[in-house]
């Protein structure tokens, strides 16, 4: 299922000779990495899950190829599918006027928006997942970005779900101004409210995780987890150059930089991170990791995931075994 729809791409025949019996080749049997530009045969990049077998380079992923990669076959269900971008500030700027590119990468993507969410299934244990688009705007957080992500938190929060949310993403969407910035405390206030849930948050961040994304909730996650290469940071290279007046050097923030200045736990590659990914769940579930829930004014006690409270301090020595052989490695590198 995962390799169908990694090779959704069309085949246009190529005749090479006019003369009967000659053999059509198929374009774009052969690509490029887009880092070492080795050329590869087009299905074995994507029977690797867009990795570069040569040199580890991770592509990007779009939402739909993304899911099928971390959950079980047809368990994810999106909620608030039709929920979409209306130009609140009626934004253009020059020949860029947003409501168009709204409606171009509406049909370039088939989505309406640059984020999914919804329930599903990792190894056969409940989880809600949200998954930025990058294709649709960048993956930029608008209102829209940000109200399904509150929608998806709270989801988590009140059924006592592990939240998993997937970054790729330019940042704060600078065509809805001051209102794509709200929904930074936004997203930021709803995860408080899981944390006081005590309930899992696993953020992955994915190339790239730059902007208001990183400086809000894509970095608040009780585990934060990166592709390799990832770039991550608050501006992007252009911003830097620009800024700085300076060409910008070879030490640009990325996913092996935050590991070793403390910022994420682990990197996984893109092969391992659905077990990885279902490893912490157990972690977190296991009734023998577990403390004893908090109790309300009222008297009652909270259920949380697992059934009796937040993660102690054995499941954080897990995580840091699990993380061990990668800080050694991202000092070396």
């Amino acid at each position: 299922m995962v390799k169908e729809i990694l090779r959704r791409r069309r085949f246009i025949p190529h005749r090479k000779g006019e003369h009967d019996g000659e053999r059509e080749v198929p374009q774009n049997m052969w690509i490029s990495c887009s880092k070492c530009h080795q050329l590869l045969y087009a299905k074995e990049y994507e029977d690797n899950l867009k990795v570069c077998p040569k040199c580890g380079h991770h592509a990007q992923l779009n939402a739909q190829e993304r899911i099928a990669t971390l959950l079980d076959e047809g368990s994810f269900a999106e909620l608030d599918p039709g929920l979409s971008s209306t130009d609140p500030l009626k934004f253009h700027a020059g020949d860029h006027i947003y409501a168009e590119k709204l409606a171009s990468d509406r049909r370039k993507t088939g989505l309406v928006e640059a984020l999914l969410y919804g329930r599903g299934r990792l190894e056969d244990r409940p989880v809600v997942l949200a998954v930025h688009n990058f294709p649709f705007r960048g993956g930029s957080m608008g209102v829209v970005v940000g109200e399904k992500l509150a929608r998806a938190i709270e989801l988590a929060a009140m059924e006592r779900i592990p939240l998993i949310i997937v970054s790729a993403s330019g940042g704060a969407r600078q065509d809805e101004g001051v209102l794509s910035l709200m929904q930074m405390a936004k997203t930021t206030a709803a995860l408080a409210r899981l944390s006081e849930a005590m309930t899992p948050y696993i953020s992955l961040l994915t190339d790239p995780t730059i902007g208001g994304v990183p400086a809000s909730y894509a970095m608040l996650g009780d585990v934060n987890v990166a592709e390799p290469g990832a770039y991550i940071g608050f501006a992007g290279k252009r911003v830097v150059e620009q800024t700085t007046r300076m060409k910008s050097s070879t030490t640009l923030p990325t996913a092996e930089f935050m590991l070793r200045h403390g910022m994420i736990d682990l990197i996984v590659s893109r092969a391992d991170l659905r077990p990885t990914l279902a490893r912490l769940l157990r972690l977190y579930a296991a009734q023998s990791y577990r403390l004893p829930a908090p109790t309300n004014p009222s008297g009652s006690t909270s259920t949380p995931y697992g059934g009796n409270g937040a993660s102690s301090n054995h499941a954080r020595e897990q995580l840091a075994l699990l993380a061990g052989q990668q800080v050694g490695s991202g000092h070396e590198g």
